[in-house]
C-alpha cells in the first residue's frame, strides 16, 4: 500500500515534528565532501529548538518509520537526522534510499538537458518516431502521441496503474516490469482516450521516455544522468532499479542519499543552477512545473500535473504555498514559491526526508521540501 498524504501535511511537518520533540541545540551538521555548505540552524535564521527538535518528534511517530530527514537553508544543511529503518539498518548518511516515483522528475530533468544539448528539438514529436523498430504496434491513434503527451501523462494509452494495488501481481505496472519487451508491452497497449485530451497516470510511459534519451544520447541513461546531471550536483553515489531486461527503470527505483536528493530541490527552486553552474535551463524549469495538464482536470490532493511534476498549492496560516513535486502518492520533492497575492518572503527551506508506513513498505516517501520563508536576504 502507498502512503498517501497532503502536501499540506508536509509544509508542516517540522513545525509539527518539533513541537512533538524535545527543544535542544544541535549545532550544524556534520562537513563532508558532498558540495553542501554547513551552518548551525541560528546563524540562518531558524529558531535552533524548533529545528533541532525536528528529529526526536519523528522518532516519536508511530505510523511511519522515519529513515533520514535534512533540512537546508539559503543554501547551506543546517540539520540531519537519519534513524534505524525497519530492517535493522542503523542510522547513516551514506545510506543510499529508493526515492521511488520521484525517479520521474530525474527523468523530467533529463529530458529538458537532452533539450538544451540539442539532442531532442520538437515537444511535439510523434513518439512513434523514435522507436522504429516497433513499427509493427502503430496505429492511426498511435501516431498522435506526442513526447509532450508522455511527459504530461496525457498519452491516451489504456493503463489502468491505479486500478488495483501495486502490490498485486496483476497490476499493470508489474506486468510490464515482469515483460520480456517493456516498451513493447506499453506501445501495444490500446489508446483510449484522445491523445491530449485526458489525464492518466502512466509509468509506461516514463520507460519509453527513458529508452528515447538512451537512443539520443547514444548511452544508457545511467551514464548520461551521471554525466549531464548527478556529477554535475556532486552526486557520486546511486544506485538505478532494473528492469529483468537489464535496462535501468526510469518510472522508480533510483536510490539516493537523503543529502543528494535534497539537491534536486535546490535544483529546481534555483531555476537549474547548481553552485553557479546552470545545469538544466531556467525555461525548461519554468516549463516542467507549469500547470500541463487538461483544463478543469482535478486531482483532489494536487492543482495540476506538469512534466512528470505535481503542482498544488496549499494554504499555511496565512501563507499560500505553492509546490511543485515529481513524487507521487507520497513521494515528495516539491520546490515551493511564496503566493503571488502574499508578502515576498526572502529566504526558504529544504526538507528532504523518508518515511515507511508501518507495518508494510511499499511507497516509501522521500522527498525535499522547500518554502519561502520570513528571514535574511538570500
Amino acid at each position: 500500500m502507498r502512503l498517501i498524504a497532503a502536501a499540506a501535511l508536509c509544509v508542516v511537518l517540522v513545525a509539527a515534528v518539533a513541537r512533538a520533540g524535545t527543544g535542544t541545540e544541535c549545532g550544524a551538521p556534520a562537513a563532508m565532501s558532498d558540495e553542501w555548505p554547513v551552518s548551525p540552524p541560528a546563524q540562518q535564521g531558524l529558531d535552533p529548538e524548533l529545528i533541532c527538535a525536528t528529529g526526536p518528534g519523528l522518532a516519536k511517530r508511530t505510523e511511519a518509520v522515519p529513515h533520514g530527514v535534512v533540512v537546508v537553508r539559503h543554501g547551506a544543511l543546517v540539520y540531519e537526522r537519519y534513524f534505524e529503518d525497519m530492517y535493522g539498518v542503523p542510522p547513516n548518511a551514506n545510506t543510499l534510499h529508493d526515492i521511488a516515483s520521484i525517479t520521474k522528475g530525474v527523468v523530467a530533468l533529463l529530458i529538458g538537458i537532452a533539450f538544451d544539448g540539442g539532442w531532442l528539438s520538437d515537444l511535439d514529436a510523434p513518439v512513434v518516431s523514435f522507436f522504429p523498430e516497433y513499427a509493427d504496434l502503430r496505429t492511426p491513434e498511435k501516431d498522435r502521441i506526442t513526447l509532450r503527451h508522455l511527459l504530461a501523462m496525457t498519452s491516451g494509452l489504456d493503463w489502468p496503474e491505479r486500478a488495483i494495488s501495486l502490490d498485486d501481481w496483476t497490476n499493470i505496472v508489474r506486468q510490464g516490469w515482469s515483460a520480456p519487451d517493456p516498451y513493447r508491452f506499453v506501445l501495444a497497449r490500446p489508446v483510449e482516450k484522445t491523445p491530449g485530451t485526458a489525464w492518466n497516470y502512466n509509468s509506461g510511459g516514463v520507460w519509453l521516455l527513458g529508452l528515447m534519451l538512451r537512443k539520443v544520447s547514444k548511452q544508457p541513461i545511467e551514464e548520461f544522468a551521471k554525466e549531464a546531471l548527478l556529477e554535475p550536483l556532486g552526486i557520486r553515489d546511486e544506485m538505478w532499479g532494473r528492469f529483468p531486461n537489464g535496462d535501468a527503470a526510469t518510472s522508480g527505483g533510483l536510490r539516493l542519499r537523503p543529502r543528494d536528493l535534497a539537491k534536486l530541490g535546490q535544483l529546481v527552486l534555483d531555476g537549474g543552477v547548481w553552485h553557479g553552474r546552470q545545469i538544466v535551463s531556467a525555461g525548461w524549469i519554468k516549463q516542467m512545473i507549469a500547470p500541463q495538464s487538461p483544463r478543469g482536470w482535478w486531482f483532489g490532493f494536487a492543482r495540476s500535473y506538469g512534466y512528470l511534476w505535481w503542482q498544488g498549492q496549499s494554504l499555511i496560516g496565512d501563507r499560500d504555498i505553492e509546490w511543485p513535486d515529481p513524487g507521487c502518492t507520497g513521494n515528495y520533492l516539491p520546490g515551493l514559491r511564496q503566493g503571488q497575492r502574499r508578502p515576498c518572503y526572502r529566504g526558504h527551506i529544504s526538507l528532504a526526508a523518508r518515511f515507511e508506513r508501518v507495518p508494510r513498505h511499499r511507497g516509501a516517501s522521500m522527498g525535499s521540501l522547500s518554502y519561502r520563508s520570513p528571514g535574511r536576504g538570500m
